[in-house]
């Protein structure tokens, strides 16, 4: 039986599992890295984001932090800010595992690269260490430091849990060797070195499903809006349609690009939600490093179908010509930079929080007309203004409404306190009616008769639009709302048949 098929065999754990009546050996110390192993995620990496969320200036710095050798680069960080340990992504049976052996007795020690001074807060936090060994601002304890560090304190007599390919030595060296979440390097790395695993961890959801989470390919519902030009103004063509496709696809890709990138600012605010510390990221089941990767990727197929639109739309039959052939591109642009403008920094800012979100929505409209050459309708604009306005409000509100049934009262670094629940709620239905009164005087417009053959059947659609938003702000009101609205009505089947009814009134006006 070769080293591959053994490690095959070992013990695994996984999540909700039990550890019980695994064996090791008595007097042998516990020794178990953090990144990786501990924590599903890097610590390193953790802290570099905070620090790009709290102190963005202060990584024009980081530079000459890494000059002065990686033990102190990660010294510096620490002391810049103060990751938040209770809510790390830790290793669930790992961590029951380390339980039960402290439990019994067994000195059990956190050895990682990480700065000596966050090791010692996640190890006062858990509170099952009998020490700590770690990277102390001039040794990097990683790879031979550390199995030297081991051999000093313990001579040959300790066991090590690891995860990634720096680990292959020391697990090679020690006792009933363990993993965790491990990598495929390492994986090659013991299979090389013939070590057998005497139990793996695992902990982490499987890959396909959380980056298909990570992109939020069900927020591409909103990349809809980009055919609503087209649509209300009956210029339903090849070309138009190829532009707005294009469109969709190139706007989708920004889009999950810059939702990643506003996962990866908020880690530590997600980790304190009930529902957010679900989020691959938050989650510890993709790493930061493969989220910067990904972001780069979906922006170069972003941009590289922006750039490819006007050859898309020229090459199908028909007469439309595009007169800013890489405007959809100028309004792509704009939407990143305000999304991480927004991500940085807007978000904190009462009502101008609500205000960009709800233009966000509006920019999709005008891009689909950069993308499509179709002039936006005036009538199209005001009525987007304020119905996107009411659902803003509405997240505001649900998040708010949330809050408070959690026992909190004030918006994590958003400026709103529970006592605002009311006027939000005003404010939000406030927009909700001024936008279904826009829509009312549009289908009294003279110029909707140049549009629809019977403009008066468009009067059917006020009713059910306002039982729609009326609904949504009900349950928003009785804490039922889903914290995003546009994901409520993608997956709300009285919506989903509001959304039907609307749309058939709509061909009937035609």
């Amino acid at each position: 039986m070769n080293g591959a098929e053994r490690v095959v065999e070992a013990k695994t754990i996984s999540a909700g599992g039990s550890a019980a009546g695994a064996v090791l050996p008595a007097g042998v110390a516990l020794c178990v890295d953090l990144d990786g192993t501990l924590v599903k995620s890097d610590t390193l990496l953790d802290t570099v984001l905070v620090v790009a969320r709290q102190k963005p200036m202060e990584l024009v710095h980081v530079p000459g932090w890494i000059a002065e050798g990686r033990a102190a680069f990660k010294q510096h960080l620490t002391r810049l800010v103060t990751l938040d340990v209770e809510h790390l992504p830790y290793n669930r049976p790992l961590l029951e595992y380390l339980r039960q052996q402290y439990g019994e007795g067994r000195a059990i020690y956190l050895a990682t690269a990480a700065d000596r001074e966050l090791a010692e807060r996640i190890a006062a936090h858990l509170g099952i260490f009998a020490g700590v060994l770690a990277s102390d601002g001039a040794l990097n304890l990683a790879g031979g430091n550390k199995l030297a560090a081991f051999r000093e304190k313990f001579g040959e007599n300790f066991c090590y849990i690891g995860n990634a390919k720096p680990d292959v030595e020391l697990l090679a060296a020690c006792v009933s060797p363990m993993v965790a979440n491990p990598d495929k390097a390492l994986r090659a790395g013991m299979k090389r070195q013939g070590t057998v695993a005497a139990m793996r961890f695992e902990d982490r959801g499987p890959k396909l499903r959380s980056w298909l989470k990570a992109v939020r390919l069900h927020q591409w519902a909103k990349n809809a809006l980009l055919f609503v030009p087209l649509l209300l103004a009956h210029q339903w063509h090849l070309r138009t349609f190829a532009g707005a496709v294009t469109a969709f696809f190139s706007f989708g890709m920004c889009a999950s690009a810059t939702y990643i990138i506003n996962d990866l600012l908020d880690l530590e605010a997600d980790r304190k939600h009930p529902r957010k510390r679900n989020r691959p990221f938050a989650a510890g089941d993709l790493s930061a490093i493969a989220g910067v990767e990904m972001v780069c990727l979906l922006m170069v197929c972003a941009v590289a179908l922006a750039l490819a639109l006007p050859v898309f739309f020229n090459a199908m039959p028909g007469s439309s010509v595009l007169a800013r052939p890489y405007a959809f591109l100028a309004w792509l642009a704009f939407y990143t930079a305000v999304t991480l403008s927004y991500s940085l920094y807007l978000k904190r800012k009462l009502l101008l929080d609500v205000f960009v979100l709800s233009g966000l929505y509006t920019v999709r409209i005008m891009a689909g007309s950069a993308a499509t050459g179709i002039p936006m309708s005036p009538w199209l604009a005001g009525f987007a203004v304020f119905f996107f306005l009411s659902l803003a409000f509405v997240k505001r509100f649900s998040e708010l409404e949330s809050l408070r049934e959690r026992g909190g009262s004030v918006s994590n670094g958003r400026g709103y306190f529970v006592s605002d629940l009311e006027q939000l709620r005003a404010l939000g239905t406030g927009a909700m009616y001024a936008a279904v009164v826009v829509l009312s005087i549009y289908i009294n417009n003279p110029e909707t008769n140049f549009l629809y053959a019977h403009p008066v059947r468009l009067w059917m659609v006020v009713p059910v639009l306002l039982l729609w938003l009326s609904q949504v702000w009900m349950l928003a009101s009785r804490g039922e709302m889903h914290d995003d609205p546009v994901v409520f009505a993608i997956t709300d089947k009285r919506s989903l048949l509001l959304g039907v009814l609307m749309a058939a009134v709509i061909l009937w006006a035609l």
